[in-house]
């Protein structure tokens, strides 16, 4: 009895060393592969740069893209709409980001720099979030000629009348308002005035540069930082930097008489009304910031990825590729963006098929 109990101690024991030694084998080989898929040589890599509204995607597109080709590399600066564009006519990058498209006068430099065609690929669509800090005003809503007051300084307190028309029945606090905008040249600015000049008679002409009143800060998180430490701060922010952040966001008021919160569903159907307006190699879309459609969120920007049609590196369109794919268009809304529509994403998958 002893001598059987010995025996089975024995083997437990050695059962025991054998499952040890093939875990740590399993381990040593885990190690290994991951050791391996680190120190995959790169063999091409390439740089863009511009939008911070599109940062999110990008940052989510850049890694699945590493993870399926491991020895390819994309980089991307987040460095405003105007600086990727100067960027990409200078050569100092392979494809820019652009909430805006480029003027005439750029779209005639990068032409030259392309030595061809310079062309608008559409890949994102992104909410403007109009974020705020007003922890007493949990449902604040804003006409656009109230939000055009507040930005262009003639509305300087929350418990102001106009404010006040847009929220019956509720409890406005006597807090003065601090707006934020952005300093720097911003796609993100472009077409937050071209909202408000369609719909709330801004007094300016869009542009990228800031023209209303308020503190400038760089960046899409230069603005979540502002407005998020600073009580009774207003600024513009991509949708998801503000979802992020926990910002509270305003209900717009749509050309339909509607204050609608900003979603997915709501920021889609807003571009029911946007159409082409570009040549037959680019995709530039116009959106209508007076659509009637019901319960769409007006303010919202289409962003864009600028390449050359014909003498780009081979790696941009296998990158723009995947972009566009439905792998790469489903990871949109979970950074807080909309994924294109069909019939625009059909156009980018046959203009992007047509150069490569």
């Amino acid at each position: 009895m002893a001598r059987s109990t010995w025996i089975a101690g024995a083997v437990v024991a050695a059962a025991i060393v054998i499952a040890g030694a093939v875990a740590m084998a399993s381990v040593a080989l885990l190690l290994d592969t991951d050791k391996k898929r680190s120190s995959v040589p790169v063999v091409a890599s390439i740089r863009g740069s511009g939008s911070t509204t599109q940062m999110g995607a990008m940052d989510a597109w850049r890694a699945e893209f590493q993870r399926v080709h491991p020895g390819l590399r994309v980089a991307y600066e987040a460095n405003g709409s105007g600086a990727g564009i100067r960027d990409f006519i200078a050569g100092r990058s392979a494809f820019a980001g652009s909430d805006v498209p480029m003027s005439p006068q750029e779209q005639v430099r990068a032409d030259r720099r392309c030595r061809g065609r310079a062309m608008h690929l559409p890949m994102v669509v992104a909410p403007i979030a109009l974020a705020y800090n007003l922890p007493s005003v949990p449902d604040l809503k804003l006409s656009p000629t109230t939000v055009t007051g507040i930005f262009s300084g003639r509305i300087t307190r929350w418990d102001a009348p106009q404010i006040a028309a847009d929220n019956r029945g509720s409890r406005l606090p006597r807090t003065g308002i601090h707006v934020f905008h952005r300093s720097d040249d911003s796609g993100t600015t472009h077409n937050f005035l071209s909202f408000l000049k369609a719909a709330g008679r801004w007094p300016h002409q869009p542009s990228m540069t800031w023209t209303g009143s308020g503190q400038g800060v760089v960046g899409t998180s230069g603005i979540t930082q502002a407005v998020q430490h600073t009580r009774g701060a207003i600024g513009y922010v991509e949708y998801g930097s503000a979802s992020n952040a926990r910002l509270k966001v305003a209900k717009i008021r749509n050309a339909a008489g509607q204050f609608v919160a900003l979603s997915q569903e709501s920021a889609s159907k807003a571009l029911e009304g946007a159409r082409s307006v570009g040549s037959k190699e680019d995709l530039i879309v116009r959106l209508d910031h007076l659509s009637k459609a019901a319960g769409s969120y007006p303010l919202i920007l289409v962003t864009y990825e600028i390449v050359c049609a014909n003498n780009s590196d081979p790696l941009v369109f296998s990158f723009l590729n995947y972009t566009a794919s439905d792998a790469g268009q489903s990871y949109l809304a979970l950074y807080g963006y909309a994924p294109l529509p069909h019939d625009l994403l059909a156009k980018v998958r046959t203009q992007l098929g047509a150069m490569t």
